[in-house]
């Protein structure tokens, strides 16, 4: 079923505090399977400071948080992007750092 959040081949990934924390080796592993299964592309929906709708959160592939804790999303934002980097990093066989 196509999600009404993006394009057909897409793989969406819910930025809440409810959702899973995941390790990075555990962030590579599942982009990769997203890869493998076919998803062309990855969407990561970070909502706004009043929260995120069920409406999306239901339609994401994974909701995914990054602590308990609360963070400006400017800094999350990075924090997600240093994340995305070293799951590549991680899939490819590279080093990184622990």
């Amino acid at each position: 079923m196509e999600s009404r959040l993006s394009a057909k081949g897409a793989y969406n990934i819910a930025m809440c505090i409810e959702g899973k924390q995941l390790s990075s080796t555990e962030l590579s592993e599942k982009l990769t399977s997203a890869a493998v299964s076919g998803y062309s592309t990855v969407n990561f929906i970070i909502g706004s400071s009043f929260g995120m709708s069920e409406e999306i959160k239901k339609a994401a592939d994974l909701r995914l948080s990054m602590s308990k804790m609360t963070f400006p999303h400017q800094l999350a934002r990075i924090m997600l992007l240093e994340q995305v980097y070293r799951a590549f990093r991680i899939a490819k066989g590279s080093r990184y750092h622990k």
